[in-house]
């Protein structure tokens, strides 16, 4: 893959490109209605494809947290059209790299020495690239290492470039200007974090520490005294990402089971017993090993889970809740899914919407074990995104339906179910509902 030499980190660099993007896809959209004009049957495949090339090409030279907004788009299939999830996706692991000059730059910087000097080897090459850095391999005193090396810019860039990804994203993607406000707040509370490794070192310290006990989970070593805040070294862990796993469909059934279910429990371990997650499940951020296990690499994107969003969200995966109005309408209220000042039609409305999406979505949790290979079911949740993403109410609410908590929350969730549909895994999932919010009387 071509290196690039520079990167833009100015505002004004970093403006005129998305307006130089703005204005290819506005050319875009001018063909498309000519040839419409020609022939009203064209499909709108040709623009999506088009506009999803010039958007990726435009954001993957910008890097940062713009790059990083498109990678999480990407897994929302019900969001975007197809184009662009395949495009968008190529930020979790194949970003274009920068060239090696670029690299030394930021290491004569923090260590006052090149690569090559503090290593005992460093690749010039990186050996893949996402949204916010790019990996090397080392070694040092015969350890194979990994080293992280973030982009030029991309802390100082967030606030901005967030801000010029706006018009994009409320536009192209029809997303409600109330709710793109109120979570934009929270997404780039996780960036600015995602830009600070040394905040990554700690979390990765702790994490993977009291993770450790956790079946066919793997972590890397970490080493401080080769990190800084824009350079994060850990031990390289032999294998391939999940997600060249997930294309070729190279696991027998029982090893994607076994995957699935350290999956499975190393999100579940963090959210009830850590109250901090991992929150970028993405296929990027995992290997499996040669012993067919999950290395865990990355710890930029941790969601610190308050406790008055724990114990209101998870009440919902008690499956009672549902024939408990009044407790349902409680917890509906404390998420900000409903609100005391909306309408009677409002109210049956958004209820009616909440209700379905929680029985949907909790749905793994009603039996002991759930098979994740369940085509149907999978189709009734994308068909429901679908519907959500088509409603009128939702898109013109004036009000945010959810607390900014939940964002991260979902995501995750989001991601993990479609990683475990991706391996066609069966997992144990009843055991990890805590019994604070099994079954009891509401009130």
């Amino acid at each position: 893959m071509k290196e690039q030499t520079s990167i833009p980190i100015s505002k004004v660099q970093r403006a005129t490109r998305f307006i130089t993007t703005g204005a290819k896809i506005g050319g875009n959209y001018l063909r498309h209605y000519g040839k419409r004009l020609v022939d009203p049957s064209v499909s709108r495949d040709e623009l999506h494809q088009d506009n999803a090339t010039d958007i990726y090409q435009s954001l993957s030279e910008l890097k940062g947290s713009a790059l990083k907004v498109a990678q999480m788009l990407s897994m929302d299939k019900n969001l975007l059209p197809t184009a662009y999830q395949q495009q968008f996706a190529m930020a979790q692991y194949s970003a274009p790299p920068l060239s090696y000059p670029l690299v030394v730059r930021t290491f004569e910087k923090y260590f006052h020495q090149n690569p090559t000097s503090l290593f005992d080897t460093f690749s010039h090459a990186a050996k893949n690239a996402a949204s916010m850095g790019q990996v090397h391999q080392a070694t040092k005193n015969g350890k194979k290492l990994a080293v992280k090396v973030q982009y030029p810019g991309v802390a100082d860039s967030v606030k901005s470039d967030l801000a010029m990804v706006k018009p994009i994203a409320l536009r192209m993607f029809k997303l409600n200007p109330v709710e793109y406000d109120e979570f934009i707040q929270e997404v780039e509370t996780r960036l600015l974090e995602e830009a600070d490794y040394s905040l990554e070192l700690q979390r990765s310290l702790d994490i993977s520490q009291r993770c450790g006990h956790l079946a066919d989970v793997q972590f890397p070593n970490y080493y401080p005294e080769y990190s800084c805040p824009k350079v994060l070294t850990m031990d390289w862990i032999d294998g391939e990402p999940l997600g060249e796993y997930l294309k070729l469909q190279k696991l027998t059934k029982t090893e994607a089971n076994r995957l699935g279910q350290a999956l499975w429990d190393f999100y579940h371990f963090q959210i009830h017993e850590l109250r901090a997650l991992h929150a970028d499940p993405h296929p990027g951020n995992f290997i499996v090993t040669p012993e067919k296990k999950l290395g865990v690499i990355d710890f930029g994107c941790v969601k610190v889970v308050p406790d008055h969003f724990y114990l209101a969200y998870f009440q919902l995966l008690d499956r009672s809740i549902l024939q408990d109005s009044g407790r349902l309408n409680h917890v509906f209220h404390d998420l900000h899914f409903l609100y005391p000042e909306d309408s009677a039609a409002e109210n049956s409305f958004f209820k009616g919407v909440f209700t379905r999406l929680v029985e949907l979505l909790g749905r793994p949790f009603e039996r002991e074990t759930f098979d994740f290979s369940d085509r149907e079911y999978f189709a009734s949740l994308y068909s429901f995104g679908e519907e959500l993403s088509s409603m009128k109410e939702l898109r013109e609410a004036k009000r945010a339906r959810g607390v900014k908590d939940a964002l991260y929350i979902n995501r995750t969730y989001y991601g993990l179910y479609n990683l475990l549909h991706q391996l066609n895994a069966e997992v144990e999932t009843s055991r990890w509902i805590p019994d604070t919010f099994r079954s009891r009387p509401g009130g």
